[in-house]
């Protein structure tokens, strides 16, 4: 079988909180040093309240530049009144990656038990964009990164993984 070569992605982090900044944030930073660990690249990071437009403003950017592949968020995927990543993000998506939630809650069940039925994690594709809405929680992180998307997001992974079919993503 022919040798595949790692391909670094071009991955930005959003981090979603009212009172988290750059001082205090620890799932960002988890997420940012897991993805550059692994030999991607931090296209950018940045922190928005939980506010679904300050949400979508800073994803709309994202799925329009060319040098970013991936995005992900940290954070709003509860079920609070000031959690709305979920309702921020999907109106965005050309299509729902339904198993990314439900593998998550799987791994999670694990970890935290019947508690990660409170988790509305959620990912989908928009204009050959990929987006993982993953919870604020730093072991969340860890969890959606370490045991799901460090191998989904690594082209030598088989069977199948989401980086081989970034090229085929907009085709019509």
């Amino acid at each position: 079988m022919k040798q595949i070569d790692f391909q670094p992605l071009r991955i930005s982090v959003l981090v979603i909180s009212d009172t988290r900044t750059a001082d205090t944030d620890t799932s960002g930073k988890i997420l940012a040093e897991r993805l550059t660990e692994a030999g991607h690249t931090l296209a950018e990071k940045c922190f928005v309240p939980d506010d679904k437009y300050q949400i979508r403003a800073v994803l709309s950017r994202w799925i329009v530049d060319p040098a970013v592949d991936i995005v992900l968020t940290t954070g709003g995927t509860g079920l609070t009144g000031r959690d709305g990543t979920p309702e921020a993000v999907r109106p965005l998506f050309d299509k729902v990656i339904e198993g990314f939630g439900e593998m998550f809650r799987w791994l999670s069940y694990e970890e935290i038990s019947t508690s990660t039925i409170q988790s509305r994690v959620t990912a989908g594709v928009a204009n050959g964009t990929y987006i993982f809405c993953l919870p604020g929680s730093s072991g969340a992180c860890r969890t959606g990164w370490d045991k799901i998307l460090a191998t989904q997001l690594d082209i030598r992974s088989r069977p199948c993984n989401f980086a081989e079919l970034l090229p085929r993503l907009t085709e019509h």
